[in-house]
């Protein structure tokens, strides 16, 4: 390959550390595309002849085929896909495969083909986000109207709906969605055509290159061309925030799913069992959520420490750029298709949920915004006056509406028959109808207006 500036080859430390094969034969498929958009730009600007480049796209395709069919090989001593490729290509056509390099280099040739692998990875993690959001509306639908206890602190605050609980996570869904569609947008320049840094002096077509490829436009700059990663970047913030939200839903479940709570029935599909301890069943499929996501945040950092400080243009470092993100893209994958997985078969356990919500003086607010608007006292002092209520219940062991009226007026006579109304976790819930509110109304609607924009209506 470039042996002709050297005396002798590379020693077997160069060549383990050198090789890229074992991780970037990933790119098979990008690679064949790219040359074969490359190769028939330079047969339409008359760079080669028709016959080159048709036995040429012939090559790529019957090597395309047995990438399919075998896997690719791993050569070392051709370094990386590109080479493997263009070394079998030689193999099958003969010295017209020297032609399909005219007019550039691998440095624009893999962030071409990395372009195009981190755009399909992208389209990946939109379709498993879409799958997600699916799941957690269906269900939002079923239990618009089921009680649980809000938390803050992981203690006990205002109880909400299930449903209302579970599109919070929609929300964040449709956050990450926004974040790879962002991403897709920005990396729609194509480098191909950079050459290895300072473009090149064939009369080649880049727009034709570009759009062949399902590029926007060719990139405006060949040493950016060539170095940028952003794009890859800008993939793994996006799916480090994906995967901290699924973090967040695997955490939900694996304490919603102790005996403690109570609040669900994970999947037997998605839980494991004990080597010694016949009655267990663990969420291990959640634990592995939550786990995976320090790789993927891992994966982030790797690759931005690898950037920092490279001069333009390409330095061997960036070799360094695929293993974190096919990593990450792999994990996000599989933890996408098992939070989803789980979502779609739990058994939420209403009525645990229901009864933690009337334990735990989730309606204390209710009696302060009550002295609010019946009684006309400050919220300060009406604050304080529902602490002392609070105190009083938990001391006898019994609910907050479960307080015989001469006590609660014995606290403050301002406080009539009427406030026991709004102490029940119902008339809590249901007083929550602001826009956005937990109320069932307004759950219902968020749940219809998530279904148009999913198409599902």
């Amino acid at each position: 390959m470039w042996g002709g500036r050297f005396a002798s080859g590379p020693s077997a430390i160069m060549r383990e550390i050198n090789a890229s094969i074992p991780f970037d034969k990933a790119l098979w498929r990008q690679d064949i595309a790219a040359s074969k958009a490359h190769v028939a730009m330079l047969a339409a600007q008359g760079i080669v002849s028709a016959e080159d480049a048709a036995a040429i796209a012939g090559g790529l395709d019957a090597i395309a085929g047995e990438y399919e069919a075998n896997g690719v090989p791993e050569n070392w001593d051709l370094e990386d896909i590109h080479m493997v490729t263009e070394s079998r290509l030689a193999e099958l056509i003969g010295p017209a495969a020297g032609r399909l390099h005219t007019a550039r280099s691998r440095n624009d040739q893999v962030a071409t083909d990395f372009k195009l692998w981190v755009r399909d990875a992208i389209d990946q993690a939109d379709a498993g986000l879409q799958a997600l959001q699916v799941a957690l509306v269906t269900r939002a639908g079923e239990h618009a109207a089921s009680i649980m206890p809000g938390f803050t602190h992981l203690q006990v605050a205002q109880p909400v709906t299930l449903g209302h609980h579970l599109m919070a996570y929609y929300e964040m869904a449709a956050r990450d969605r926004s974040r790879f569609a962002d991403c897709r947008a920005r990396l729609s320049q194509c480098p191909l055509g950079s050459a290895a840094l300072a473009g090149t002096g064939f009369p080649i077509d880049r727009d034709a290159t570009a759009k062949a490829l399902g590029f926007d436009a060719p990139t405006r700059n060949s040493l950016d061309g060539v170095s940028d990663r952003d794009f890859a970047i800008d993939y793994l913030m996006a799916a480090t925030q994906t995967s901290l939200h699924l973090s967040r839903l695997a955490e939900e479940f694996i304490i919603w799913a102790s005996q403690p709570f109570g609040f669900v029935t994970l999947p037997d599909s998605l839980s494991t069992g004990s080597s010694i301890m016949p009655q267990k069943k663990n969420p291990d499929a959640a634990e592995l959520v939550r786990g995976h996501s320090g790789r993927i945040v891992g994966a982030l950092t790797s690759l931005l420490v690898t950037m920092k400080g490279l001069p333009l243009a390409y330095s061997k470092d960036m070799q360094d750029d695929k293993v974190p993100v096919f990593e990450a893209a792999g994990l996000l994958t599989l933890c996408l298709a098992a939070m989803t997985g789980m979502v779609e078969g739990a058994t939420f356990r209403t009525e645990r949920m229901r009864a933690a919500a009337e334990l735990g003086y989730a309606t204390a607010t209710d009696l302060a915004d009550w002295l609010v608007r019946q009684a006309n006292i400050p919220f300060r002092e009406a604050h304080h006056i529902t602490g002392a209520a609070v105190k009083l219940a938990e001391s006898r062991g019994i609910a907050l509406d479960a307080l015989p009226l001469a006590d609660l007026q014995a606290i403050d006579a301002r406080i009539t028959d009427a406030v026991f109304a709004a102490l029940s976790v119902d008339a809590s819930v249901a007083s929550r109808a602001s826009y956005g509110g937990t109320a069932p109304e307004q759950v219902k609607a968020r749940v219809a207006d998530a279904r148009v924009a999913l198409g599902l209506e």
